[in-house]
């Protein structure tokens, strides 16, 4: 199963999901729960401690807006690039939210996750 096959129905129903659940635990601090759907590969390429303190410490990322706009898809190859235009509750501005999403074993999984 290729995820590119999905209609954007389909993949917004998806994409929508993971991508609330980013910010509702970007927001409250939770790490755990904000990687409990990234891929395999994501994990064990993340330097936890690093992430970890970005996390803690970004104004940004733990204030974000759970009202965002999405802006598209971008299929390629056996991934799926979700975007987002993001705001915070606490700084001036937009953000591009973007979440990278495809199958592993089965399941679909994030592949990448940033705000820009």
């Amino acid at each position: 199963m290729n995820i590119i096959d999905k209609t954007d129905e389909e993949l917004k129903e998806v994409a929508f999901s993971y991508f609330d659940d980013l910010i509702k635990y970007s927001n409250k601090g939770q790490y755990g729960n904000f990687v409990k759907n990234f891929s395999y590969d994501l994990l064990l390429g993340l330097n936890e401690v690093e992430v970890g303190k970005q996390f803690a410490k970004s104004e940004l990322t733990r204030n974000l807006d759970p009202d965002y706009d999405f802006l598209g898809f971008i299929r390629r190859g056996e991934h799926v690039t979700c975007l987002f235009r993001v705001r915070s509750s606490k700084k001036e501005g937009e953000w591009l939210g973007r979440m990278v999403i495809g199958y592993e074993r089965g399941e679909v999984k994030i592949f990448a996750a940033a705000i820009f």
